[in-house]
Formats: C-alpha cells, sequence, structure tokens
C-alpha cells in the first residue's frame, strides 16, 4: 500500500512540474509544442504573394525572396514592447547561427504604413539587424498581406501614445522556406537559443 502510495505521489509530481514549465517557462514550452505546420490539401494556409516597399524605397514582392528562409513577424515602429521584444529574440538568434544566418533574411512587415514610411523604417530596422529589412505599403497592400497571413490586426485610441493611437496586432514570427511555403512559427517569447536551435535543424533540410 505504502509503494502504491509512493508511485502515486511520484506521478501527480511529475505532472505537476510538468505543467508548471508549460505555463511559467516559454522556452519549455516551445521545446513541449513544436511548431504547427498548418496544411490543407498540400498547399500552407499561411503566406502568398505580396507587393510592398522595403525601407530603401524599393518596390519588392514576395519573389525577390525566394531562395532564402524568411523570418516573418508583424509589428510596428511605435509599438512599446512586443515588437522589440521579437525583434530582438530574431536578431539574437541570427547572431546564435554565425555564417548559416545568411541563409535566412528577417523581415519587418509593419501593421501601420500611415505613420512607417521607408524613411522611418529604414532608421528603425537598423537599430536590430543589419540585414533586417522593414516592408511597408498602402493600407490596402498591407491589409492583403496581414489577410495572407493571418495576422490579427486592429487600430485602437490610446491617449497615452504621442500618435494618440496604437496597433493590437498577433506576435507571432513566421518561418517561411526558400519557395515561399510556411515551415514553422514562433512567438516573441521564444528564446533565441531554442529559435536559432530550430532554424538550424530546417537549414539542414531546406526542402520539405
Amino acid at each position: 500500500m505504502r509503494s502504491l502510495r509512493l508511485a502515486l505521489y511520484i506521478f501527480a509530481g511529475f505532472w505537476f512540474g510538468a505543467l508548471a514549465a508549460f505555463t511559467l517557462f516559454p522556452a519549455a514550452r516551445e521545446r513541449l509544442l513544436p511548431s504547427i505546420n498548418v496544411r490543407s490539401a498540400g498547399q500552407a494556409l499561411v503566406g502568398g504573394p505580396f507587393t510592398l516597399i522595403d525601407h530603401t524605397g524599393k518596390r519588392v514582392t514576395d519573389q525577390d525572396f525566394r531562395g532564402k528562409f524568411l523570418l516573418v513577424f508583424f509589428g510596428f515602429t511605435n509599438c512599446p514592447d512586443v515588437c522589440p521584444t521579437a525583434l530582438q529574440v530574431m536578431a539574437a538568434a541570427l547572431d546564435k547561427l554565425g555564417p548559416n544566418a545568411a541563409r535566412i533574411t528577417p523581415v519587418l512587415i509593419s501593421v501601420d504604413p500611415a505613420h512607417d514610411t521607408p524613411a522611418v523604417l529604414a532608421t528603425y530596422v537598423a537599430s536590430f539587424h543589419p540585414r533586417l529589412v522593414g516592408l511597408t505599403g498602402s493600407q490596402a497592400e498591407i491589409d492583403a498581406v496581414a489577410k495572407a497571413y493571418r495576422v490579427y490586426v486592429k487600430k485602437v485610441p490610446d491617449p497615452k501614445s504621442t500618435a494618440g493611437y496604437t496597433m493590437d496586432h498577433s506576435s507571432i514570427i513566421y518561418v517561411m522556406g526558400p519557395d515561399g511555403s510556411y515551415r514553422a512559427h514562433f512567438t516573441h517569447a521564444t528564446s533565441p537559443d531554442v529559435m536559432a536551435e530550430r532554424l538550424s535543424g530546417m537549414l539542414q533540410r531546406p526542402t520539405m
């Protein structure tokens, strides 16, 4: 009887510890729940063609990024916390990859095109990573690419902001393959170590 009770205590302790790690530690959660590669009828449900303007003022399309992996994050330059955190994680993960990072292009797509002009984006992206590409466009173009990537975006009043508003948006970092297909996703809470480890694995198998 005592042995059975001890076994039950050990079992309960194990699951309690796993639940605590899952809840409290994002890195553990990322390892326990691998990114979901959602597909339907052989086609990715995330991503698609787009035409936008990069931070140098050049008109670009999704085809300009073919041949490399993309780390895609939707955010805006007046974002107070989530966006800088996500971009810092992306930059740190790329640094950890060393020379292999050249095979991955980090991208920030602005969800506030009225404010985030190419010039504004140029200054902003330079503070995170030398290869970070900032993309903006017309409101219609941003709406279209956000819809393609299934990103939630909503402009809401914010009296604390100098702009008088802020942008509520999803905080997902997408990994797109060299062929433009969705491969995986992370969040801004993912650790650079976990992101770098998983990206390294993807680089070893660039085709699916």
